[in-house]
């Protein structure tokens, strides 16, 4: 997985981490919040989510202390990191000055 990982992460386009838990409520409410950035940008960038407890070496690799974090990264280097809830038009804002 950590291969897949690291291949992910190099992509042209933008990938939009989110590492979340199950038993996370934030998390719960995040995901509906990605669903509608995901609307939002189309095919102009990847959205994938990471369980933390299924991937605790990849979560634990980029520094995850809490749930959810939120990272975008694009040609493998990290552009954003944000680390808590974020509001839809904020998140989609934020990820679309990073889409070419």
């Amino acid at each position: 997985m950590f291969a897949k990982f690291n291949e992910l992460i190099h992509s042209e386009r933008p990938v939009l981490i989110d590492f979340f838990a199950t038993w996370c409520q934030p998390c719960k409410v995040m995901s509906s919040v990605l669903s509608s950035v995901k609307k939002n940008v189309g095919d102009g960038a990847r959205i994938v989510k990471i369980d933390i407890d299924q991937y605790p070496e990849i979560a634990s690799s980029q520094g995850v202390r809490s749930v959810p974090t939120l990272l975008i990264f694009k040609n493998g280097e990290l552009l954003f990191r944000h680390s808590g809830l974020m509001e839809v038009n904020r998140l989609t804002a934020e990820l679309k000055q990073y889409i070419e």
